[in-house]
């Protein structure tokens, strides 16, 4: 046929062309990728976003790491059923929760570190317009938050705590925002109030409905009518206070939180040295330094930690409520584990025990010490199928490895600031995420207007005075008050933020008991409009291909038979 191909190179083509459109249609993957087979995990999002960040990573070795992050309760209910080759947890089996023991598996596991951090206080607080960047609480404080005996923001024990706001903190209403599903962070928080406030946390444990003592949940208990919010994950409970709207929250939330997913800041807490500490990586590690680690190989709780003498460290540096959090590891084939999952999971764990601890403090965690890393890498010789590595510990350039054993990352530690010990004077700057220092000139009981005195837009926070402040914009007035400001009557006072008459008991006048800046927030992961654009681009060309394809395929081989 005039002009036609010969028909050996129209059926090449024709082939070809077949090769590449099954490469578009079935995703055909490199051949390194066939080397490991995918795993699934479940359980905490106090580590979840190290965990995140070494599966991406690790995907350029063809490994795929599935991981969903429920709390840590699911997680552990997950792995005892069988539904998930691994699961993480900052608590272990065997804890006694509301009067029940969440019993171990029957399947064969072990633990394993894979990380460190401290639990955060992230809020969110303004005054006169202005985010307030280095709140500091002690540990009654805390613990009144958030068992509801401490109601406003401007409350004598937080005026105590912050000297520089003392006279600016707002006659808010304080929202304590807490998980709504199993946390291991929720059980955490509740491990330290119920070592060190004992007779608070049993009395709102009463108060809830619950049976004392009431030590270690990982559900927290909220009281009918109260004004806690419970919302899910780690991502739910920050992402609820970073909402603009929700000004007075406060939460209890792993550090990289506040640091890498809001830019939020955290409140300093009072440690046993007298100074208010942020769990950046170092202070982590300096307290980490007196957590007691089950070191009985034999015992079904090896590795797990105590943190009773983390909670009452006496180092200036030290932050109360650092911890670990776990992996809990599959040591027999059943399950449905095989040895090919095997192999993934125990490279994964290679890879994170080694290079994935260099650079999480960018994430807001601080790295496992060399005792930790050693034992972990020990059990992960304990996973059926896994490739054994010998490492060479020197080559992890962890930041907690010395030549002589002690951990550089402690031991380089900056002393905090004079102005960070509890006193009279408080340090301005900025913390978690949020480095911007607080410039607030405090007023008797309320701040003047971000506009300052004039109103004019420009100027810093707060002037003295006994007016109400003006609007945030700048259009009103800054002292002095404006007419039509409402007043308080007895024993009441007015929010300097708001303008809101706000009663004794921490409720605006007039209140329903529903927060008006309470939003609810979503946290569920949407594609982009970008990535959208381009799904249904290729959808379509697909679509024609599949379409158009075998008719002209067929007709290119009836040319080369003629």
């Amino acid at each position: 046929m005039p002009g036609s191909p010969p028909a050996p190179f129209a059926r090449l083509r024709a082939v070809t062309a077949l090769f590449l459109l099954a490469a578009l249609l079935f995703g055909a993957a490199p051949a390194t990728a066939a080397t490991y087979v995918p795993i699934s995990g479940a359980g905490s999002t106090w580590s979840q976003n190290a965990l995140d960040q070494w599966r991406a990573n690790v995907k350029q070795y063809g490994m795929t790491v599935n991981y969903n992050g429920t709390g840590s309760s699911d997680g552990r209910n997950q792995f005892r059923n069988g539904t998930v080759d691994y699961a993480v947890s900052e608590i272990p089996y065997g804890v006694k929760d509301s009067g029940v023991v969440d019993s171990a598996p029957s399947r064969k596991y072990a633990y394993m570190p894979i990380v460190a951090g401290g639990t955060s206080f992230m809020y969110n607080l303004t005054i006169g317009g202005k985010r307030v960047t280095n709140l500091r609480l002690s540990g009654p404080v805390i613990a009144k938050i958030f068992t509801g005996q401490i109601k406003l923001w401007n409350d004598p024990a937080i005026k105590a705590d912050n000297p520089a706001l003392k006279n600016a903190l707002p006659a808010r209403q304080v929202v304590p925002v807490v998980r709504s599903d199993g946390s291991g962070t929720t059980a955490q928080l509740t491990t330290w109030m119920s070592k060190q406030y004992p007779s608070l946390w049993d009395d709102y444990c009463r108060r809830a409905g619950r049976s004392t003592p009431c030590g270690t949940t990982s559900n927290y208990p909220v009281i009918p009518g109260s004004r806690m919010v419970s919302q899910a994950g780690s991502n739910g409970v920050s992402g609820y206070v970073a909402q603009a709207g929700n000004v007075g929250t406060i939460t209890y939330v792993e550090y990289s939180y506040a640091v890498y997913t809001t830019g939020f800041p955290v409140a300093k807490v009072l440690n046993k040295a007298g100074y208010y500490t942020e769990p950046t990586a170092k202070n982590v590690a300096v307290a980490l330094l007196k957590a007691r680690i089950n070191e009985d190989s034999s015992s079904p709780a090896y590795l797990t930690q105590i943190l009773d003498d983390v909670y009452n460290d006496s180092d200036p540096r030290a932050y109360p409520l650092s911890s670990y959090s776990y992996m809990i590891i599959p040591t027999k084939l059943e399950s449905n584990f095989n040895n090919q999952k095997g192999k993934t999971l125990g490279a994964f764990a290679y890879y994170f025990l080694c290079q994935g601890q260099q650079h999480v403090d960018n994430l807001g965690y601080s790295p496992l010490p060399r005792n930790l890393v050693e034992a972990g890498l020990k059990q992960v010789r304990r996973i059926p199928g896994v490739d054994v590595q010998s490492i060479d510990i020197k080559s992890c350039h962890n930041p907690t490895f010395s030549t002589d054993g002690t951990n550089t990352l402690a031991n380089t530690a900056p002393y905090p600031p004079a102005c960070d010990k509890q006193g009279q004077s408080q340090c301005a700057t900025g913390t978690g995420g949020a480095k911007t220092p607080t410039n607030v000139a405090g007023g008797s009981n309320n701040s003047g207007s971000s506009g300052g005195t004039g109103g004019s837009g420009t100027g810093t926070t707060g002037t003295t005075g006994a007016g109400s402040s003006g609007p945030s914009s700048g259009t009103g007035k800054g002292s002095g008050g404006a007419s039509g400001t409402p007043t308080a009557g007895a024993g009441a006072t007015v929010d300097p933020d708001t303008g809101q008459v706000v009663g004794t008991d921490g409720a605006a006048a007039g209140d329903t008991g529903v927060d008006a800046f309470a939003q609810p927030v979503s946290t569920s992961r949407s594609i982009s409009s970008g990535s959208r654009t381009a799904l249904m681009a290729m959808a379509g060309v697909l679509l024609l291909a599949v379409t158009v394809g075998p008719p002209l395929l067929n007709r290119r081989l009836k040319r080369g038979k003629s």
